[in-house]
């Protein structure tokens, strides 16, 4: 019992950590304006993404542009790109493997095998955590590289957006439910608890009981 609700409950983070994957991947606010200086006050914020750039102005409206061309791109767009894809698929393989193996399931049969499975879904939905992480991490240090370096024009400098902290709530919830079900293990049937079983009584051919059955 103990069991199956560790399962549900690293099955439950692993998948609002996946979701939110997918929500900080569409999320145009991976790189916003930095308010610094002169740019203090001003008409319109930018906002980077994976696939688009976002300008909002002042008034409230919003315009987005998608990326042209992949190959235009810097290097930590192309990768972050690759990455978040691979940690989203992974998620939703990791959601199959677990469901298969899990305890409240009939898919397999024998306990051990289970457990080996659900196992095994832990270990993708850690992979897919890492995965989210590397992009995150990188995307972030040249954001603040660039921000300190006196090289970058203040109207270039950006700031970490808010995709990055919900990738990084992802990649914690992700990991987080995924060494949970590394830790499942085969429910025991065995209970703390022996039954003994009497012989059962046989009748003499003349119909009666034996008499040796009740010494």
């Amino acid at each position: 019992m103990v069991s199956a609700a560790l399962e549900l409950l690293g099955l439950s983070l692993c998948v609002i950590g996946s979701l939110l994957v997918m929500v900080a991947c569409g999320l145009p606010m991976w790189k916003v304006t930095a308010f610094i200086e002169a740019n203090i006050v001003v008409a319109q914020t930018i906002w980077d993404g994976l696939w688009m750039s976002c300008v909002v102005q002042s008034t409230g409206q919003m315009q987005c542009k998608v990326h042209d061309s992949v190959l235009a791109l810097s290097h930590d767009l192309q990768a972050a790109r690759a990455l978040t894809i691979i940690s989203c698929v992974m998620g939703v393989l990791g959601l199959m493997v677990v469901i298969a193996g899990a305890q409240c399931t009939n898919c397999i049969r024998a306990e051990t095998i289970k457990a080996r499975v659900v196992n095994a879904g832990g270990i993708i939905y850690i992979a897919s955590g890492l995965f989210v992480l590397v992009p995150l991490c990188w995307m972030a240090n040249n954001i603040i590289s660039d921000f300190y370096n006196p090289q970058v024009p203040t109207a270039k400098k950006r700031e970490i957006g808010a995709a990055l902290y919900i990738g990084w709530a992802a990649t914690a919830l992700l990991l987080i439910g995924g060494a949970i079900l590394c830790c499942s293990c085969p429910s025991s049937g065995n209970s703390g608890y022996s039954v003994n079983y009497a012989q059962t009584k046989r009748a003499t051919q003349n119909g009666e009981y034996d008499k040796r059955n009740y010494v």
